[in-house]
């Protein structure tokens, strides 16, 4: 049955925005829900078991599959393979402790193994594909296979995943399953194999004692000149963390949710707050095989053509993507908003522009504005800490305290820093109990590293306001701070249709600068060129360097002082690298990772070199 939207209201969907304030002699300002967080399920198999029994017919997971058609599992199925899988792991005697490690993109075989390691308390940690598939020494995958010892490897593909496979050979003793889609490579078994086993005692027996402390999830942070950090994501942070978006979105209860999502699982975003979403609402889930990148967004395109989303989540540069193709496709932008109840953005700021299209185009096509929204926190976090659950006025406004959550905000170099504590906060890190305590101030609080200030200081329950991380920001010769996250949202926006992304230079000099990560397929269009013409050809051409330039000054006019704009920019054609840990798989940028990679580019800039674009003053 089609999902019938019940609202795009935001006081409909959502809970009313409140907020606990109290403000202590040393400085510190507390703030909590006054809504206290309900009981909430023991594990996460719990969810599934719920809708195996109430809606064993809906449909909760759906992927393409080879022949292009949408290959569906339903709930009451994915519980029957669930337990088999499980199954199947306990019979193979996996050592205590040791994760069963995924190397595959999101898919119904990953979601399945997934859900069977949560059922019976076996840690789960999917390792960012892109080390295995886009990384030229594998590095990075050597070192956390190292670290992690699995006791079971999955690979989605022998074939695709064979050279990753050969780098970790001999760094593990884990049991290796493959996917069935090819020859099995000696010594492993067809991820089939998996589902031929039933032992109900069995998994009852393990399910039992799974509780709110049994470590769920190993979830690496992106890492960008350190190692990625193993966070331990707990059955109770996972639980949490639903629990309080189901409060906060109580229209769930009545429009279970059908999404159409890319966002990999082996990140906070996609696999707790996307993924753990549809299943602890009884959804739908289509597998988006896209991503946001040229070439690969058309699949998400004609994802978005044929399915309705009823949410829709993204990072900043798919909403970029998204904006341009439902400016020119009728169809697409019909289907698109059809059913849409709200759009989700996170992972880092949305540009203001892109806000404010996404908004006309919603207004264009429904005749009322789609509800745009947001939330912040971070792999620790699981990943709820704050939720904007009211229509902001504005991009950059992350709310209110989830409930069961406490923040604590600390003065610190001109801004409020933010510390968490909760049950969806980690109790550490993977074998690094010194950067765990570390982790944690003397009360308990999470360091996050994030910068907050309020909308409207008169009014707290108009939220908070994402004020940039607080190492990133830094003083120009002058003393002054600059902060680094509004200045790089502004030229984003105002750089326009150059900029697909901005690294934001000047750390004790005179001046700001930008490395800016070019949107080349605009710049081709922008300068009148082919769609297969070089990209130094675009970059150099004077109408995309004009407009740059355009920009910056349009920077310096809003005023300020130097702290708020840049003097020059420099356009770079070569894409950041995975292997650097200069972009993440969520597409999103590492910004301490270019400055150092990049290092010659950053000289070129504030001496005025070659390519530099610099506006007089």
């Amino acid at each position: 049955m089609a999902t019938v939207i019940t609202s795009r209201d935001p006081a409909q969907l959502f809970a009313a925005p409140q907020v606990r304030l109290s403000r202590r002699e040393d400085g510190a300002i507390l703030l909590s829900s006054p809504q206290p967080l309900q009981a909430y399920p023991r594990c996460v198999g719990a969810d599934l078991e719920h809708w195996a029994d109430n809606a064993p017919q809906r449909m909760f997971l759906a992927e393409r599959g080879a022949d292009g058609a949408w290959r569906e599992l339903r709930y009451g199925q994915a519980r029957q393979q669930v337990r088999c899988i499980a199954a199947s792991l306990l019979r193979m005697g996996l050592p205590e402790g040791r994760p069963v490690a995924v190397l595959s993109d999101n898919g119904i075989e990953h979601a399945l193994l997934m859900l069977a390691c949560l059922h019976v308390g076996i840690p789960y940690a999917a390792l960012s594909p892109a080390y295995s598939l886009m990384s030229r020494d594998h590095a990075k995958l050597r070192s956390l296979v190292s670290r992690l010892q699995p006791g079971l490897l999955y690979a989605a593909s022998a074939q695709r995943y064979g050279a990753a496979l050969a780098a970790i050979e001999g760094l593990h003793q884990a049991a290796l399953v493959v996917a069935d889609d090819g020859d099995v490579p000696v010594g492993a078994q067809p991820f089939s194999s998996l589902l031929a086993h039933e032992d109900e005692a069995a998994v009852d027996a393990r399910h039992a004692l799974v509780g709110p402390d049994t470590v769920a999830k190993i979830l690496f942070t992106s890492g960008s000149i350190a190692e990625p950090k193993g966070v331990i994501n707990t059955q109770r942070m996972l639980c949490a963390s639903q629990q309080a978006k189901a409060q906060l979105w109580p229209f769930l209860a009545d429009t279970p949710p059908v999404i159409v999502d890319w966002l990999p699982w082996n990140h906070t975003f996609g696999g707790n707050h996307n993924f753990n979403l549809v299943l602890r609402h009884g959804g739908t889930l289509y597998i988006d095989g896209g991503k946001p990148a040229p070439g690969l967004f058309d699949a998400s395109i004609a994802n978005l053509r044929e399915i309705a989303p009823t949410l829709y989540f993204n990072v900043p540069r798919g909403f970029d993507m998204l904006v341009s193709a439902l400016r020119t496709d009728a169809a697409l932008r019909r289907n698109f908003f059809s059913r849409l109840q709200l759009m989700f953005y996170a992972g880092s700021a949305l540009p203001q522009n892109l806000w404010e299209d996404l908004i006309a185009l919603s207004i264009q096509e429904t005749g009322q504005p789609v509800p745009m929204v947001t939330a912040w926190g971070s792999t620790e976090t699981a990943p709820l800490a704050t939720d904007c659950h009211y229509q902001a006025p504005r991009s950059g406004v992350i709310g209110l305290p989830a409930p069961g959550v406490e923040l604590k905000l600390l003065p610190a170099g001109g801004k409020l820093e933010i510390r968490v504590r909760g049950p969806n906060v980690t109790p550490g890190y993977l074998d690094q109990p010194e950067l765990t305590a570390r982790a944690f101030d003397e009360e308990g609080y999470y360091r996050i590293g994030d910068a907050v200030r309020f909308a409207d200081e008169g009014n707290p329950e108009a939220g908070l306001v994402f004020d940039g991380r607080v190492a990133e920001d830094f003083k120009l010769s002058s003393g002054t701070w600059v902060n680094v996250g509004a200045v790089r949202i502004k030229g984003i926006e105002l750089l326009a249709p150059v900029a697909q992304d901005i690294v934001v230079t000047g750390h004790d000099g005179e001046q700001i600068g930008f490395l800016v990560f070019a949107n080349l397929p605009a710049c081709r269009a922008l300068a009148g060129l082919p769609v297969d013409a070089p990209a130094a050809e675009a970059l150099s051409h004077p109408v995309v360097r004009g407009k740059v330039r355009q920009g910056l000054q349009a920077m310096r006019q809003l005023g300020g002082g130097s702290s708020t704009y840049a003097s020059r920019a420099l356009l770079m054609s070569e894409p950041a690298s995975v292997d650097a840990g200069e972009i993440t798989d969520k597409g999103y940028i590492n910004q301490s990772a270019v400055l150092v990679r990049r290092a010659q580019m950053v000289s070129a800039l504030e001496q005025g070199g070659d390519g530099v674009i610099a506006i007089d003053g």
